[in-house]
Order: C-alpha cells, then structure tokens, then sequence
C-alpha cells in the first residue's frame, strides 16, 4: 500500500478517506488477482478494454463526470479524481492509464458539451459502456497544447474541423 498519510491533510475530506480506503480494498481483492494473471498484458487493447468495465461495475468511473450524468459528485472532484488515480497507478499502470483516460476524454465534454452531447456520451463513460478517446499530439507540436495547429471554425449550427493528430489515446478502442 502507498503512503496515505496526506489524506489527513485539511483539504480532505472524510469522503476522500473512505474513497481511498475502498480503492485500496477493491485493488488487492479485485484487480490485482487480473493484473497477476499470465494473459493480461497479452493484447494491450483486450486489457484495457477489461480493466474499463472492471471500473465502471466497481462504480469508479462515475468519478470522471458530473452527478447529472451519473456522475457520483455534483461537479467533478479532482482531488478524488487523483486519490483513484494514485492507488490505481500503484497497482497498475494500464489500471491508471485506463481511468486518466476516461477523465480526459469525458473533460472536454463535461466543460463544454452541449447538453445532448453529454447525455449522449456521458452516461456511458460513469458506467464503462463507452471508452472514451483524447486527441492532442499533433505533427509539429508534439503535445504542446499552446502549438497545436488544428481549427475549429464555426460553420453555422456546426463546426469545421481542420488539422492532423498523430496519436490519439484510445483512438483504436474508443466509443
């Protein structure tokens, strides 16, 4: 188990000390024994995609959204966000990687989606029927968010979309 002694910091709460204590819990009973298991690096995709509705039965994943999309706090909460991260990065890092995923693809949205967009994809990340996808990294920025190159122009009711990404996190498996 990681070093939990700065969750007596004021800023917690005793729900972020019962969610790391939980996480904890469902970390040595439930994804460890998976990510233990001979086939679980096998294909990197099928990994993935397992320990996603792993979190989403465990109800983890309703931590990346708001209540009003099943989220489980009004607006989200970062510092939950990052005691989930924390216990999950030290078991595995797919695990991390997975959930930080989750959270980013479903940020934008959550920020600044319309509200059809969010009823329409929302639901589906707090409950890990839908995997969500980040797109950043482009040719000559890297992941310079500052020197990103790629538009959005609004057209009418509609936007264009105009520039190149060269890695997308979860292009491949992505809702």
């Amino acid at each position: 188990m990681a070093d939990t002694t700065f969750l007596t910091w004021p800023f917690f709460d005793d729900h972020h000390r019962a969610l790391a204590n939980d996480i904890e819990s469902w970390c040595q009973n439930e994804l460890r024994p998976i990510v233990e298991a001979a086939d679980f690096h096998d294909d990197i995709d099928v990994s993935c995609k397992r320990v996603l509705h792993l979190l989403g039965d465990a109800g983890y994943l309703r931590y990346c959204v708001p209540a009003a999309y099943g989220g489980a706090h009004e607006n989200l909460d970062v510092r939950s966000l990052c005691v989930i991260r924390m216990t999950l990065a030290y078991y595995s890092g797919i695990a991390d990687f997975v959930f930080a995923m989750q959270g980013l693809g479903s940020g934008s949205i959550s920020l600044f989606g319309s509200d059809s967009i969010k009823q329409a994809y929302l639901p589906g990340v707090a409950d890990g029927t839908r995997c969500a996808a980040f797109a950043l990294t482009e040719p000559e920025s890297g992941s310079d968010v500052a020197a990103t190159r790629m538009t959005a122009t609004a057209d009418g009711d509609t936007f264009v979309i105009n520039g190149t990404k060269t890695f997308i996190s979860n292009g491949g498996i992505a809702d």
